[in-house]
């Protein structure tokens, strides 16, 4: 039943029944008694099976240049890395690493810089990244972004870790303020 429904319908990409467009004729509906003896139209059947399946395959080689069109609308060059590149990774697949965060809205979009060790394909990096990040280190570069250098004078030097039971952390020279919000004490250092 489901097959008679599937092939009584008019496909979207050949605008023809399937049933039709293998026997060039609607599927029967009721039971109807078949002539015994020799077809004498089978050569002209023959042949109009073949032109209905070139009009199917020209319809489908259509359909099918129209959905590569409407795909490759969005589509842009991929950018080329070299090895040694500094580029910033995406944090969309770094989130249950940032589950003590309170604000997720508020974290980092992108984080780095890291080096590019190896280009493994056009869609595909290794990185060569630190003991906390922890994540293979090759990654489609759909999550990768080009890693700009700071004006002069702008550039922020942020501190080395100090590795502590095998967890890195940084010490705090000076407390500027302390502050409590929502019970718990915040640092300015």
């Amino acid at each position: 039943m489901a097959e008679f429904a599937y092939n009584n319908k008019v496909h979207t990409g050949t605008k023809v029944l399937p049933f039709k467009a293998n026997s060039r004729q609607d599927p029967r509906m009721g039971f109807k008694m078949r002539k015994k003896g020799k077809y004498e139209g089978a050569e002209k059947f023959v042949e109009r099976l073949k032109n209905v399946q070139e009009e199917v395959k020209a319809m489908l080689q259509k359909a099918q240049e129209d959905i590569k069109q409407y795909a490759d609308r969005e589509r842009g060059e991929v950018e080329e890395y070299r090895v040694s590149d500094l580029v910033l990774l995406s944090t969309k697949d770094l989130k249950y690493q940032m589950v003590g965060r309170q604000m997720e809205k508020l974290t980092e979009c992108f984080v780095g810089p890291y080096k590019v060790k190896a280009i493994i394909s056009s869609n595909a990096i290794e990185f060569d990244l630190p003991s906390t990040v922890r994540i293979h280190p090759v990654v489609n570069v759909s999550q990768v972004r080009w890693y700009k250098l700071q004006v002069e004078g702008q550039r922020k030097e942020t501190p080395q870790p100090v590795v502590i039971e095998k967890e890195e952390e940084w010490e705090v020279e000076k407390i500027m303020n302390k502050r409590k919000v929502q019970r718990k004490d915040k640092y300015l250092v």
